[in-house]
């Protein structure tokens, strides 16, 4: 028995690996996800502020945005009057790009939101792009809160799951800097995601959400009921999820770390 969960396990396919299921399971995810609302309180409520010593005395900034994307811009209204320079690739090639043409320019701003969980070097990507800031610059970057339900569940179950790449969080990028001596800021960004479908079986929009909370594809259909309900028990935890009204409200908190220009 316990060798036929191990083969099943190990024939489970990474999410990753089919771009629109990933895209469709992530649309379902933001769906009954805060994080948009939490996003769009911390673009009102504290981006302003942090930004005064950056923009001060400044007619033009140079923003570089990883992973912001064209379709996002296009639908963020008030955006007429900036130039944008897409370039599709990844924060690697990106990177090798950029040291081939020896580009000496530097940013005012760049943003990291929720793109750091595939990059392979961890420490290095983060330490590139820090090396592009401007003097008052600043580096935003967001990622899971490594306390969260999600994360812990993948920790658990990496090796069934295959997840070990995308366990990334804060956590993370915090002992990298501390071990680096590099000073930085953190906030907080509460946010939470309905996981109620989940638990209804059959459910397709809570299959799509197991599959990206799992980051594994067709996961109700091709993981073992062992991996399923331990899976499940993980997430309904009172550590990292409330039930009211009938509603099982998982905790999904992203944490930002603000980074400046290396002294």
């Amino acid at each position: 028995m316990h060798m036929d969960q191990h083969i099943m396990e190990s024939q489970l396919t990474k999410l990753i690996t089919d771009s629109n299921r990933y895209l469709k399971c992530y649309h379902h995810y933001l769906k009954y996800s805060t994080n948009q609302q939490t996003m769009q309180e911390f673009t009102n409520n504290l981006l302003p502020d942090m930004m005064t010593k950056t923009v001060n005395g400044k007619s033009n900034l140079n923003v570089i945005g990883v992973g912001s994307g064209s379709d996002l811009v296009s639908q963020t209204q008030g955006l007429d009057y900036i130039r944008f320079n897409w370039n599709k690739m990844t924060a690697e090639e990106f990177e090798e790009q950029w040291k081939e043409k020896k580009r000496t320019d530097k940013a005012d701003l760049i943003h990291m939101f929720q793109v750091l969980y595939y990059v392979k070097d961890l420490g290095a990507t983060i330490s590139f792009f820090q090396s592009l800031l401007n003097k008052n610059g600043q580096l935003l970057i967001t990622l899971s809160a490594g306390n969260i339900g999600v994360v812990k569940m993948r920790n658990a179950y990496k090796n069934q799951l295959g997840t070990t790449e995308v366990n990334r969080s804060t956590g993370d990028i915090r002992r990298f800097l501390d071990s680096k001596g590099v000073s930085y800021q953190s906030y907080d960004l509460p946010t939470q995601i309905d996981i109620t479908k989940c638990f209804i079986e059959g459910d397709k929009e809570g299959e799509m959400m197991i599959d990206f909370l799992t980051q594994v594809l067709d996961f109700s259909k091709t993981a073992s009921p062992e991996l399923k309900a331990g899976v499940m028990e993980f997430l309904r935890c009172p550590e990292f999820s409330v039930e009211s009204n009938g509603k099982v409200l998982m905790n999904a908190n992203y944490e930002l770390i603000v980074l400046e220009q290396l002294p």
